[in-house]
């Protein structure tokens, strides 16, 4: 018989999640079992638990998690049971085009796992482990390179928002758009990945760096994150606001981490000739989005997406808990809720509302 452990499913879009108890397969190959400590609610397990882009169902959601390594399949190396681990959801090869390439959040292999999920319900009905991951669950199975060891004295609720929320925000700055210091930086929505846009900018030493946000609250934060400047669109002419701080030329960078069609359009109007608008959020499957084209080639201008942040786990996570132990980069302060596994749709609502930068979801 398999193991089992409680899990959130949802059963039908848009409905509440339900803890159930579910069969989890063993770990094969190149596979890992990772008991959750914590699982982060982001704003992708919302919509996807919406609808807005499809998928199977009945599915457990979650994918920025952290925990400890409980069993390993024969052909793992990379960790071994006892290990504290981030659980991205960013599976890879390693040696397909895309990860030869550099870019593993892109990674074209197909795994056993696309085709399989490793959770069952009791009657033998297979559940999706949504986003590859699951983690909104007592225990994942996931692909090895999911797993990143960190060092046992990093909290695990900490921990688990470098999975999503800070290899994001903070990728989207180092790794896509490659902020040079003094370069002026827009970040439209100050949610999780928008703080971490906000502070991989000042840690990058851009300069100014606006955030834009219709909640006084969150833009509150924002400073505290790094922003020098924060913009109120409701009230205030964010073109004119931005133009006035860079010399009437607009912003190197903007980066947009709110999936909405009209954050998309004001990012194209606050960037420079020459600059750059970085698309993070996603809008739901079937919203475009309007530019003109005359801007783009006479104003030189670059549109680029950027998924998770284009990040190297391998190389990122380390990199950003080594910063985080050095009180470099705020982790402690993105948490506003923890939550046990019973309360998850609490936690899922206060997020939903605007309410939360992160709510956490812990163990017992």
């Amino acid at each position: 018989m398999l193991p089992t452990m409680r899990a959130a499913v949802c059963r039908a879009f848009g409905a509440p999640l339900v803890l159930e108890e579910l069969e989890l397969a063993a770990p094969e190959g190149d596979e890992v079992r990772v008991r959750i400590a914590a699982c982060a609610v982001c704003h992708s397990d919302i919509h996807y638990a919406e609808g807005a882009w499809g998928g199977a169902l009945p599915a457990v959601y979650g994918h920025e998690a952290a925990g400890v390594v409980a069993e390993v399949g024969a052909g793992v190396s990379t960790v071994v049971p006892g290990d504290h681990v981030i659980v991205t959801l960013i599976r890879f090869c390693g040696s397909c085009f895309f990860c030869a390439a550099g870019q593993p959040a892109l990674c074209e292999t197909p795994f056993p796992r696309d085709r399989r999920s490793p959770l069952t319900a009791r009657d033998g009905t297979p559940v999706a482990a949504a986003m590859r991951m699951g983690a909104f669950a007592e225990e994942v199975v996931v692909h090895a390179s999911q797993a990143i060891p960190i060092p046992h004295d990093v909290p695990f609720d900490s921990a688990a928002l470098v999975a999503c929320a800070v290899l994001t925000g903070v990728g989207a700055v180092v790794n896509t758009a490659a902020v040079r210091p003094g370069q002026s930086v827009v970040v439209i929505g100050t949610g999780g990945v928008g703080l971490n846009a906000v502070q991989g900018a000042a840690g990058a030493n851009a300069a100014p760096i606006v955030a834009i946000d219709l909640v006084e609250d969150k833009l509150a934060v924002a400073r505290a994150f790094g922003a020098t400047h924060t913009i109120n669109p409701a009230g205030e002419d964010a073109v004119a606001a931005v133009a006035a701080l860079t010399e009437g030329r607009r912003a190197d960078h903007v980066f947009v981490t709110v999936g909405a069609r009209s954050a998309i359009e004001q990012g194209a109007r606050l960037v420079r000739r020459g600059g750059t608008l970085v698309v993070l959020g996603m809008p739901a499957d079937g919203v475009t989005a309007a530019y003109d084209p005359t801007w783009l080639a006479d104003g030189s201008q670059r549109i680029v997406g950027s998924k998770l942040g284009d990040a190297r786990p391998a190389v990122d996570v380390p990199r950003l808990v080594a910063r985080y132990r050095e009180r470099a980069l705020k982790l402690d302060e993105l948490i506003s809720g923890r939550f046990p596994l019973a309360e998850i749709n609490t936690a899922i609502a206060s997020a939903n509302r605007g309410d939360a930068l992160r709510n956490v979801v812990v163990m017992a």
